[in-house]
């Protein structure tokens, strides 16, 4: 599934699939609940005996649906983008004024990081020893960079006030949202801190001066 801008409106291409089969209607199942037992314990401390008890399941259903705890990790930093992307393209169908860039900023300014799922990418770059976590993540942010991109795009073109190439400001707006994830775990920035700090610097980044 890949976002477009079409005349200011993001458009989802959605390839056509046929009816999910019944394990990958049991993995979207239980991927949100592997993701927040992984958000919360980590990738070392999440058995998957404990994986299977938060899903409700015996350990088999999982190893019928994942071969082992690696592959439920990866199906997490997948699941990561998928949510983020699913809520962002709410924010832009819902209607509103201001363009898809600001309007995303405006978001996460009041929500980024609030359901943790960060950390899932913070443990994954502790372990990119391991060369299919390595590329599961350099995939996911690659991700996240064009669709930030897309949008970012989209404003550059109505707007001559952006400062850097649209590339570029996908790359810093996901620093910033990086930073601001680790003011929150280490305590250094507060909750209305967090807001003033997307706010504030995410329209520097798209308008080139801050509110």
């Amino acid at each position: 599934m890949a976002p477009r801008t079409c005349r200011g409106k993001v458009v989802v291409e959605r390839a056509r699939v046929g009816r999910p089969s019944q394990q990958e209607q049991k993995r979207r199942e239980l991927i949100p609940v592997i993701a927040r037992a992984f958000t919360e314990l980590g990738y070392r401390g999440a058995t998957t005996a404990e994986l299977a008890r938060r899903c409700g399941v015996q350990e088999n259903i999982l190893y019928r649906v994942w071969p082992d705890k690696k592959a439920m990790f990866l199906a997490a930093i997948e699941f990561v983008y998928e949510f983020s992307e699913s809520t962002w393209l709410s924010v832009l169908e819902s209607g509103g004024d201001g363009d898809p860039a600001r309007r995303i900023l405006e978001f996460e300014s009041r929500h980024h990081g609030e359901f943790g799922h960060y950390r899932i990418l913070f443990t994954a770059l502790g372990e990119t020893d391991d060369a299919e976590i390595r590329e599961a993540a350099r995939r996911i942010f690659g991700r996240f960079h064009r669709f930030l991109r897309a949008q970012i795009a989209a404003r550059s073109r109505r707007s001559r006030r952006a400062l850097a190439p649209p590339e570029l400001t996908a790359w810093a707006a996901i620093g910033l949202g990086t930073a601001a994830n680790i003011g929150r775990e280490l305590g250094l920035l507060g909750d209305a801190e967090r807001r003033r700090l997307m706010s504030t610097i995410g329209r520097v980044l798209l308008e080139g001066e801050a509110s």
